[in-house]
């Protein structure tokens, strides 16, 4: 077994550098003969260690299995000239069955393992796939000198960030420990031989750097330019004169980037697009209100302060009406022609049939109150079963994870029904005491009144990955969704009689996870019908008086408040949000400065119903012609026609608000975004944050996700939808990235449902919403 050598961490000159290596050596080898008349020249100093390497073992049905690993027959060698490659000059040696190296030092530089295409996994026997460098920077050479050096990931994300930095190597191995949770001894150790907590934690983000750094080679050695053209201010370059764009919005200027360096590879390929990379991020789900509704309410003081307190996007459009195919979008970017709220069953015969068998009705051992229809048939026939690219598919795929938590599950049930009513359950309803709410002085509740848990509180409709096949048939579907507490029948779930209650039922694992920080790097929050802002009729009773009175804030028409504004379900959506973003703030996740955690406050649509309603993407001025592409054999697109109705789809339903709240301390606040996204540009945006597509491979990007400016113009005959488009900017889909910079003259579009004046020309600060410093 190999030692794990812990020492203090050095900040060296270079011409100091190669005798406090030479030193550490000759002390590992038992010192010097002080008795010597003259000293004799420092010797070139030769150090030994490991390749560390891991293997992703796909199917697991909780938390992604990596294992450890090293690679035998990468190169390694001393990176002179920094160029990423171990030139012959530079005498690179061969890593061994074992992943081991012995090298001279005789140059103050880098260590590099340059894993190629005839490299082998010694954990799968498997060749390596695409060419991967990794690094151990100088000061971690001395360190571990007098034992063995470990090129890995984890040495590689150091040496990065102290370059991207410009900071210590002391700093950034600290930095990197506490990000993931590891003693720092242990960060830059062989991961084959640490035990644990640590191992787990080291192998799961070396997964993750590991597809950056191999990415970030690929991007070198085609000769990408930097930076890619979505991060570039003012727009995408490419556009300068391009048929089939309109020229008010196209840049004027030249294409300035210039062929990728190794170093700008590394750091661009954890800012893709300009998105940084984050470790978690929350998307907590809101229903069906419009900016007009939620800017300046005052119903929502706390959702208005929050807004403040982080960035906004002040032109998000959604992708329809009602909820379901505004969630199907946020789950992979198409709505598919879905326009109603109906089961994920519905029309899914031939190739759409459903394959998640037993079906989840009353048929089944536990089931008994199912409300689940075995079948579903309509009118107009849209296949509800998708099987398609989807964010949930493409994270497991990446050794990442994803959760969706869920408030006011019936215990017992099944994730892919919708919950119903138990008369067991029985909670109060909520009172706020007059005046607690501006311009408004009546009481919001009912004191008394007795509420038992009605149906519907949890719909299906409302989960971004529920309409998809491949989502509910992976292996970590169950694991992945959660419960999330919070709810006002919490305290009593454990009463219920629908269902078999589970042994030690958890009633909010969202607060067990933030606890144990064991969230995923994607979290869905979707708050219950009455905290969502929906609104549903529940109805209860007071003792000794009145039945069948109506949950005063759990609907927009309630007993008790002004109905005209739908205040009552606004206040209590604003006081779940705010109690909501204040347990994840008050969580060891959001605490710990080295992670980087961000909130997304969203609503699934806006309630325009009349006029221009969207925007990036979306199926043009309701389209008769639309069809999606799929590619062809030779690279090329071509109208998918296979989708039956997909013409009803992506069409459009108005501005709502979109906040974005960041635990980094640097991190820019109060930027507002006013460019043109959707939902469709969303799914782009985390595409690049957790490295799940490639930019310069358009077919890489799901679905509608992918239909950027430059895609849609060099498309144009396969997509009539957007033939004729006035403005192609506006029209098509792009990252949240802040890096569209509009013309002085430009007057920003806005749908039906906004009253305020629209905007002209660009923001006046241009910083990137998504920004760590």
């Amino acid at each position: 077994m190999r030692s794990i050598i812990t020492a203090p961490a050095f900040s060296t000159s270079r011409t100091a550098s190669l005798t406090l290596l030479a030193a550490a050596v000759l002390a590992a080898c038992g010192g010097s003969d002080s008795s010597s008349p003259a000293p004799a020249p420092a010797p070139t100093p030769t150090v030994s260690g490991v390749v560390t390497a891991t293997q992703f073992v796909a199917g697991s049905a909780t938390d992604p299995t990596i294992k450890a690993s090293y690679y035998q027959g990468a190169k390694v060698c001393v990176d002179a000239n920094a160029n990423g490659v171990c030139d012959a000059g530079e005498n690179p040696v061969t890593t061994d069955a074992n992943g081991r190296f012995t090298i001279p030092m005789a140059t103050q530089a880098a260590l590099i393992a340059d894993i190629g295409t005839d490299a082998t996994n010694t954990a799968s026997g498997a060749k390596v796939a695409s060419r991967d460098v990794l690094r151990a920077s100088l000061d971690q050479v001395i360190e571990q000198a007098a034992g063995s050096i470990v090129i890995s990931p984890l040495s590689s994300e150091v040496l990065r960030t102290m370059e991207a930095n410009g900071s210590t190597y002391a700093a950034e191995k600290q930095n990197l420990a506490g990000r993931i949770g590891v003693t720092a001894a242990n960060l830059l150790a062989d991961v084959n031989v640490v035990t644990g907590a640590d191992q787990a934690a080291m192998l799961a983000e070396s997964k993750v750097l590991d597809n950056r750094f191999t990415f970030a080679i690929t991007k070198l050695d085609r000769g990408d330019l930097y930076p890619d053209a979505l991060a570039v201010p003012g727009g995408d370059p490419r556009l300068k004169g391009a048929a089939n764009v309109t020229q008010a919005t196209a840049p004027a200027g030249d294409d300035t980037r210039a062929k990728i360096t190794f170093a700008q590879a590394e750091q661009a390929a954890f800012n893709l697009e300009g998105v940084p990379r984050y470790d978690h991020v929350f998307v907590v789900m809101l229903e069906n209100k419009a900016t007009l509704s939620i800017a300046g309410s005052p119903f929502a003081p706390k959702i208005n302060a929050l807004l403040k307190a982080g960035n906004q996007l002040t032109s998000y459009y959604a992708t329809g009406n009602p909820s379901e195919p505004n969630y199907t979008a946020l789950g992979g970017a198409d709505d598919f022609g879905i326009t109603d709220d109906s089961q994920w069953n519905c029309d899914a015969t031939g190739d759409n049939a459903v394959k998640d068998l037993p079906l989840p009705d009353k048929t089944q051992t536990g089931l008994q109150n199912s409300p689940f229809a075995a079948t579903c048939t309509q009118a107009v026939g849209v296949n509800h079963n998708i099987t398609a690219p989807n964010l949930f598919n493409a994270l497991s795929a990446a050794g990442l994870t994803w959760r969706t938590y869920n408030e006011s599950i019936n215990p017992g049930q099944d994730y892919r029904t919708d919950s119903v009513a138990d008369a067991a359950v029985i909670a109060a309803d909520h009172v706020y005491a007059p005046g607690t709410l501006a311009n408004n002085t009546a009481q919001i509740g009912t004191a008394g009144l007795a509420l038992p848990l009605p149906a519907g509180l949890y719909k299906t409709k409302h989960h971004p990955g529920m309409a998809y096949q491949n989502v509910r048939s992976a292996p970590e579907w169950k694991y992945s969704n959660r419960t999330m507490g919070g709810g006002q029948w919490d305290a009593v779930m454990k009463n219920s009689t629908a269902y078999a209650v589970p042994a030690n039922y958890d009633v909010d694992q969202l607060g067990t996870d933030l606890a144990s920080g064991h969230i995923g790097t994607l979290n869905f929050l979707v708050p219950d019908q009455c905290d969502d802002m929906h609104g549903i009729t529940v109805k209860g009773s007071v003792a000794g008086g009145a039945t069948g009175v109506t949950a005063s804030d759990c609907s927009s028409v309630a007993n008790n408040v002004p109905t005209a504004t739908g205040g009552a379900i606004i206040a209590r959506g604003d006081n779940y949000v705010d109690a909501l973003v204040k347990r994840i703030q008050d969580s060891p996740v959001w605490k710990n400065p080295a992670k980087r955690v961000a909130i997304v406050l969203m609503f699934d649509e806006g309630n325009a119903t009349s006029g221009f309603n969207s925007c990036c993407g979306w199926n043009v001025a309701n389209s008769t012609v639309a069809k999606p592409l799929k590619q062809n054999a030779d690279g090329s697109f071509t109208p998918d026609a296979t989708i039956n109705n997909y013409t009803r789809g992506n069409r459009g339903h108005g501005q709502s608000i979109f906040g974005i709240l960041s635990n980094q301390a640097s991190a820019p606040k109060g930027v507002s975004d006013n460019d043109a996204y959707s939902h469709f540009s969303l799914v782009r945006t985390f595409q690049d944050m957790f490295q799940l597509a490639d930019p310069a491979v358009d077919a890489s990007y799901m679905n509608r996700s992918k239909y950027t400016e430059r895609f849609i113009a060099a498309n144009i005959m396969n997509l009539p939808e957007f033939a004729g488009s006035a403005d192609t900017h506006f029209d098509a889909v792009r990252p949240i990235n802040h890096a569209f910079v509009a013309p002085a003259g430009y007057t920003a579009k806005q749908s039906a449902d906004v009253t305020t004046a629209a905007q002209i020309g660009p923001d006046a600060v241009q910083t990137n919403v998504w920004s760590l410093k």
